[in-house]
């Protein structure tokens, strides 16, 4: 493992009882301290299987698992001191108060815990905070469950589809919070199906199907991989719109090209870049649904 690894999966593989055959099989990869890793994939594919062995809510695995430093099977109750997770459905006292919730399972901890108020204040549920969570909606209860993930400042995060069901602000919100957990120094382990997302947040993403790993890599080197190498220019004149498409290789020489923007009006140019959900389809052969 090297030093500046916070998780090193080697060939693991998880079946679980019953199973025709398994959820996972045979994966590997490894995230640095303080990365975003992304494991991508459409429902089913492994992905929670995955974050729960890691979290030790899924026992049984073959293969070798490090985290921290530490075989997973050699840590304690300790564990949950250092790593934080927010599940992608609400697990809330709903008779409880948004405070008393968080208040609940601060107590639960021996180390150092944040002031519940700021918390939800950096949630946006500060104005909330004394309402009983059954009057919450979805989107209110997804981001109490990610204040109760930063509770007791991990130094590991799992996140399981953080921003789904949030409403744009809020989703933004929440990316913005998981950004500053990062520069802080925290590890985070996402979950998801939103290619939006993992584009914006990961340092690299893994993508998963059917239990297994397709591909890992950093989206930006994805999408060079995978990317036509051409630019296309939509114009604007008295005559009509057009679209043109000219070679990235060579462009400040294209003497086609620098005759168009230097005579047509330009609406748009782009580079033909793919994102990240085409290149998933392209490198499984599957789609997210």
């Amino acid at each position: 493992m090297t030093s500046d690894a916070a998780i090193r999966v080697d060939d693991v593989s998880f079946t679980y009882v019953g199973g025709a055959a398994p959820a996972v099989r045979n994966v590997s990869f490894e995230i640095a301290r303080g990365e975003i890793f992304g494991f991508l994939g459409p429902s089913g594919a492994g992905k929670s299987t995955m974050q729960k062995v890691l979290m030790r809510l899924l026992l049984g695995h073959t293969g070798h698992v490090e985290v921290l430093g530490r075989r997973l099977q050699d840590w304690d109750t300790d564990y949950y001191e250092r790593i934080g997770v927010c599940f992608e459905l609400p697990t809330n006292y709903r008779k409880l108060t948004a405070r008393e919730n968080l208040d609940f399972f601060a107590a639960l901890y021996d180390g150092e815990t944040h002031q519940s108020g700021a918390l939800l204040d950096l949630v946006g549920l500060g104005g909330d905070a004394d309402k009983r969570v059954e009057q919450f909606s979805k989107g209110m209860q997804i981001r109490l469950n990610f204040a109760r993930a930063l509770l007791h400042k991990p130094v590991l995060l799992f996140l399981d589809e953080p921003t789904a069901g949030l409403d744009p602000a809020n989703a933004r919100r929440i990316r913005d919070l998981i950004r500053e957990q990062q520069a802080a120094g925290t590890t985070i382990f996402l979950t998801t199906h939103d290619m939006t997302v993992a584009d914006e947040l990961c340092d690299r993403v893994a993508f998963i199907v059917e239990g297994a790993l397709g591909v890992v890599d950093a989206p930006a080197a994805l999408k060079q991989r995978h990317g036509r190498r051409s630019v296309r220019v939509e114009t604007e004149d008295a005559a009509g719109d057009g679209t043109h498409e000219f070679p990235l290789d060579g462009l400040g020489q294209d003497r086609a090209f620098l005759d168009l923007i230097a005579s047509k009006r330009i609406r748009t140019i782009h580079s033909q870049e793919p994102t990240l959900e085409e290149i998933f389809i392209q490198v499984t052969g599957r789609g997210l649904e």
